[in-house]
C-alpha cells in the first residue's frame, strides 16, 4: 500500500463479538463515510436470515453469497465495512480485501464467547460448546487476520469510542490519509 495515497475505504475483520460493527458504525460517524456490516447486506439482497442461508444452503452457501457482497462493497469509497468472522476463510476474498484499509480488531475467546454466548443469531455456535468453537476457530483465522492486516486493535478493554480515536491515531501515525 502507498502511504500517501487516499484509500477511502475502511474494513474491518476479526472474529464475531470483536465489535466490528459496533466500532464501524461510530468510525464511520467520525470519517463522514457510509457503514455497511456484509451480513446485514447478505440478508438485505438474499431477503434470508443468515441463519436460515446456513440452515438451507450450509456454510458453503453463505460463503458464496458473503463473497459476491464483498466484491460488490468493496468497489465502493468512503465507506466503513464491518465483515463477517469467516470471511477471511475464502482466498479470493483476500483480493476484495485488499482494496481497502483492513483493520484488524482481535478479541480473547473469553471477550468473544461473553458478548456472543447468548445471541441464537450465530449460526456456528448453536452447538454444545460454543467456546470450544471459538477457541478452534481464533486458532485457524488469527493469523489470517493478523496477515491481512494493515493496522490491529485489541478489542475488549476499552470503550468504543476510545477505540475508534485509537484507530484514527493509528491511521494518522502509518501515514494513511482517509
Amino acid at each position: 500500500m502507498e502511504c500517501n495515497q487516499p484509500k477511502p475505504l475502511i474494513i474491518l475483520i476479526g472474529p464475531m463479538g470483536a465489535g466490528k460493527t459496533t466500532i464501524g458504525k461510530l468510525l464511520a460517524q467520525q470519517l463522514g463515510f457510509t457503514f455497511y456490516d456484509s451480513d446485514q447486506e447478505i440478508e438485505r439482497v438474499s431477503g434470508a436470515s443468515i441463519s436460515w442461508i446456513f440452515e438451507k444452503e450450509g456454510e458453503v452457501g453463505f460463503r458464496q453469497r458473503e463473497t459476491r457482497v464483498l466484491d460488490k462493497l468493496t468497489q465502493l469509497d468512503h465507506i466503513v465495512l464491518a465483515t463477517g468472522g469467516g470471511a477471511v476463510t475464502i482466498a479470493e476474498n483476500h483480493h476484495f480485501l485488499k482494496r481497502g484499509i483492513i483493520i484488524y480488531l482481535r478479541a480473547e475467546v473469553d471477550i468473544q464467547y461473553e458478548r456472543t454466548c447468548r445471541d441464537r443469531n450465530r449460526p456456528l455456535l448453536q452447538i454444545d460448546n460454543p467456546k470450544q468453537k471459538l477457541t478452534e476457530l481464533f486458532c485457524k483465522r488469527d493469523p489470517i487476520y493478523q496477515q491481512l492486516a494493515d493496522i490491529t486493535i485489541i478489542t475488549g478493554h476499552s470503550s468504543p469510542k476510545k477505540m475508534v480515536h485509537d484507530i484514527l491515531l493509528q491511521l494518522q501515525d502509518a501515514n494513511i490519509t482517509v
